[in-house]
């Protein structure tokens, strides 16, 4: 396996640091991406900056987020003859990303901690009009959640809340030995594409709740899982069987049900 040239840098556990070396492996996640010249990239976590060197000067402008204020130098440093790039130290979690659009659109990248995830994507899906897609490494169980199918056992909350704004594609595989150090998981890369609902829900806030109350516990039927919102007769008269567990309902279904609770 090939490895990027790296400074030394201790990676903290705090912040969920695996920095990414495999140059393979970031090749391939760059042209996944493939940066177009009219366009402005957010880059989360560029960390050493590896992803980075595969990004910068492809795009119109670049903007790293970065949380660990000790990497701010070192990626200054490494980019310091490259031009339309900036960095923003701040907690991605808290940045506001439709003023980094403006009135465009971004693309967003990143090798994700795995402590955040989740609550970062959930956080981008509130600016969905303003993101034209998302490419991040992210652990593989929770790439195969986000991915996932009905009927399955990866499919629930997380997949129900993220393919009702974006399309979920499952791009690459990506082994614990690309990263120093080495995660305890294997991870892998996953493309969001925002793009409006299939089924529009009334209240999104009510979709919720429903996903969340159905999924509480994944083990029994809905007629005991829903019982605090619908009972029997009301599930069979949408055509969706009391007797059946959360993991079968397709989305359609589940802002069927959200649909009627707003009604």
């Amino acid at each position: 396996m090939h490895k990027s040239e790296q400074p030394e840098h201790r990676a903290r556990k705090r912040f969920g640091q695996n920095f990414l070396e495999d140059i393979g492996v970031i090749s391939a996640i760059g042209n996944a991406i493939s940066p177009q010249p009219n366009e402005h990239i957010v880059e989360i976590g560029p960390g050493l900056g590896a992803l980075t060197s595969e990004l910068i000067g492809r795009a119109k402008q670049l903007t790293l987020i970065e949380l660990d204020r000790d990497l701010l130098p070192k990626l200054e440093h490494k980019f310091q003859e490259k031009d339309a790039w900036s960095i923003l130290s701040a907690d991605a979690l808290e940045v506001d990303f439709s003023e980094l659009a403006g009135a465009g659109q971004i693309r967003v990248v990143g090798n994700l901690p795995y402590n955040i995830s989740t609550p970062l994507i959930f956080h981008l899906l509130e600016y969905a009009n303003q993101i034209q897609d998302m490419h991040f490494m992210l652990q593989k169980e929770v790439v195969l959640r986000l991915t996932a199918k009905p009927g399955t056992g990866a499919w629930g909350r997380l997949s129900l809340m993220v393919q009702y704004f974006c399309d979920a594609e499952f791009l690459l595989e990506v082994p614990p030995e690309a990263f120093n150090p080495a995660p305890k998981v294997d991870s892998a890369v996953v493309r969001l594409t925002p793009r409006p609902p299939p089924y529009p829900a009334k209240d999104l806030n009510q979709l919720e709740l429903v996903i969340k109350t159905a999924f509480a516990q994944r083990r029994k039927t809905l007629r005991n899982t829903l019982k605090s919102l619908f009972n029997a007769e009301q599930l069979i008269e949408l055509g969706i069987d009391p007797s059946a567990r959360a993991e079968t309902l397709h989305l359609e279904q589940y802002v069927m049900l959200s649909n009627k609770l707003t009604s």
